[in-house]
């Protein structure tokens, strides 16, 4: 569950100030926010994730209000309950496709399985791809990789960032119903922020910036 109360944040030297509309998200609910480039998107998808620090207002998820505790403390909470999907990806390059979920794994002190992360990569269409080096995987491949490096922790709250940006409507379809399933398997709430209003039929919640 993730909720946010009166969130405003503003850059140094930028004297606009962001305000964002209250989320109140129960468990398995989806939200899908719009808005086109330059309006805050990121700013918001960074102040739910904590890595942002908002000028005034809260962010709580699962009952927790991450602006309020320690810097040491949210990293081990990010880690552990908060899956991101980046616009650009993040997997480590010197290590294949299992070897960076093992690696998300270690990062959020969570057990590694390889039952759980075979029965992923399946879910998502990868089990091919297991031992492949990342800079051989095709752009569909590295798609569901973030996807996978986002969920296979079991996050509270999944927050994907301009996911389907650069596809095809075919790919953009299937990219956020594999977000929309993984969510559902592991009973996290997903929230995309987007300017793609492609994908607004697929969620029953919306906001728009």
């Amino acid at each position: 569950m993730i909720q946010t109360n009166n969130l405003t944040f503003h850059y140094k030297k930028e004297k606009h100030l962001f305000s964002f509309p209250n989320i109140d998200l129960k468990e398995r609910e989806n939200l899908l926010i719009l808005g086109k480039s330059g309006i805050g998107k990121t700013t918001l998808l960074h102040l739910l994730a904590g890595l942002l620090t908002p000028i005034s207002g809260k962010v709580v998820v699962g009952g927790v209000d991450i602006h309020s505790i320690s810097y040491s403390e949210l990293d081990k909470f990010r880690g552990q309950n908060i899956g991101l999907v980046f616009q650009k990806k993040h997997a480590i390059q010197s290590l294949n496709v299992v070897e960076n979920l093992h690696a998300r794994l270690f990062l959020s002190r969570k057990p590694i399985s390889n039952t759980i992360i075979d029965f992923l990569l399946e879910q998502l269409d990868v089990s091919d791809c297991k031992t492949s080096t990342i800079n051989t995987l095709s752009e569909g491949q590295s798609q569901r990789l973030s996807i996978a490096m986002a969920v296979v922790h079991n996050p509270q709250v999944i927050l994907a960032d301009e996911p389907t940006s650069s596809l095809d409507d075919a790919n953009c379809k299937v990219v956020i119903e594999l977000l929309i399933k993984q969510a559902k398997l592991t009973n996290a709430n997903l929230i995309v922020i987007t300017h793609d209003h492609r994908i607004k039929p697929l969620f029953s919640n919306s906001i728009t910036l």
